[in-house]
């Protein structure tokens, strides 16, 4: 190799060294930065318990936090008597169960999704629930609805995390 290809094939070989890493420091400077990945961790889904007869999960629990299925006032399997105010206080004890079962407390409870068949038992529906929770309330939502499984004037459903 004469000295005049020697010396060319350096000069180019040391510019696309500097070419390409400047092309590289161009990307990284613009790119989006990177999540530490350490630190984010995916839970699975663990279905907790069963409906019984019907198709869903008593509870799911992803990582901390754990969903639950609705609950009207059923106690040995039959609609507690007495309107909404007994169906209301036996749904938030039937959740009040399934908290314990899986571990968790009231004061855990994060949201809460109440639906009601005639709104204006609203005022009733929340003395029960101030009563049987404690501030801070979690957030909720309330539904006036058409109708519930057998025949209940009231179902809760809850979310909640450690």
């Amino acid at each position: 190799m004469s000295k005049i290809t020697h010396k060319l094939t350096a000069h180019l070989t040391q510019a696309l060294l500097v070419g390409a890493c400047s092309l590289s420091l161009a990307m990284t400077a613009n790119a989006a930065p990177m999540a530490n990945t350490a630190s984010i961790t995916k839970s699975s889904p663990v279905f907790l318990g069963d409906g019984g007869n019907y198709p869903f999960s008593e509870a799911v629990r992803v990582g901390d936090t754990l969903y639950m299925s609705g609950q009207i006032g059923f106690k040995d399997g039959k609609l507690v008597k007495g309107g909404v105010k007994a169906e209301a206080k036996q749904a938030l004890d039937n959740i009040n169960e399934t908290l314990l079962k899986y571990g968790y407390q009231k004061s855990d409870i994060v949201k809460c999704m109440a639906m009601l068949t005639d709104m204006d038992d609203f005022d009733d529906f929340n003395k029960v629930y101030k009563a049987e929770l404690a501030q801070p309330y979690p957030v909720r939502s309330a539904f006036g609805i058409a109708e519930l499984a057998a025949g209940a004037s009231v179902e809760v459903e809850c979310i909640a995390a450690k």
